[in-house]
C-alpha cells in the first residue's frame, strides 16, 4: 500500500516563494484533466473548449453545480483552473493532481493582483476569461491533501494568491494542448 505523506503548514508556507515565482505573463499548461462523471478522472493530452459545451468530455455541461435560473450551467464555472506549482506541493505526486477536480493546471501566476476577474487568458487557440466565483476547497480536498493544504489554500494569503485556483469562462472556442503557452491578454 502507497502511503501518501501530507506536508505540515510550515513546510507548505515554507514553499510559497516557489508558488510567488511563477511567470507572470507567458506561462505554461501542465495537464489538463476532465471529469466525465463524479470522481472520474481523465487526464487528456489535447481538449476542445466552446462556451457551449465547456471543457469537452466534462460534467459541467451536464451536471454543473452551480446554475442560471432557467437550469442551465452556469458559464463562470466551465473551467477551473489551479496553479501547477501548488498543486504539484499539496499532491505530492502528479498522478494525484487530477483528484482536486481541476481541469487545467498551469504554471502562471494566478493572484488576484496578476489575473483578477475579467482577465483574459489564451491557451492554445482558445480564449478564457477568469470570473468573479471564488473557488474554495470542499470536503473531498481535505481527504485527499490533508487539513494542512486546505487550511494553506484557505487563507488569507492563499485566498490573495487563488493557491486553490480560479474559475474561468470560454469566450473563444479553441483546441487545447499540454505544452501549450498560456498568456495574459490585454
Amino acid at each position: 500500500m502507497n502511503v501518501i505523506k501530507h506536508l505540515s503548514r510550515e513546510e507548505l508556507d515554507a514553499c510559497l516563494p516557489h508558488i510567488q515565482d511563477s511567470p507572470q505573463d507567458r506561462g505554461l499548461l501542465e495537464a489538463i484533466v476532465i471529469r466525465p462523471s463524479t470522481d472520474e478522472r481523465r487526464q487528456l493530452l489535447a481538449c476542445e473548449l466552446s462556451p457551449e459545451g465547456g471543457v469537452h468530455g466534462d460534467r459541467w455541461a451536464h451536471e454543473s453545480w452551480m446554475t442560471l435560473p432557467d437550469g442551465r450551467p452556469h458559464p463562470d464555472v466551465q473551467v477551473s483552473i489551479m496553479s501547477a506549482r501548488t498543486i504539484g506541493l499539496i499532491a505530492n505526486q502528479e498522478e494525484r493532481w487530477q483528484l482536486s477536480g481541476d481541469n487545467l493546471f498551469v504554471d502562471l501566476d494566478l493572484s488576484d493582483s496578476n489575473v483578477p476577474s475579467g482577465q483574459r487568458l489564451g491557451v492554445g487557440t482558445a480564449v478564457l476569461e477568469v470570473s468573479a466565483v471564488p473557488h474554495g476547497p470542499c470536503g473531498k480536498f481535505v481527504e485527499r491533501y490533508g487539513k494542512a493544504a486546505a487550511q494553506f489554500v484557505n487563507s488569507r494569503t492563499g485566498k490573495q494568491l487563488h493557491l486553490r485556483g480560479v474559475y474561468a469562462k470560454i469566450v473563444k472556442a479553441g483546441t487545447i494542448r499540454v505544452g501549450d503557452v498560456v498568456t495574459k491578454l490585454a
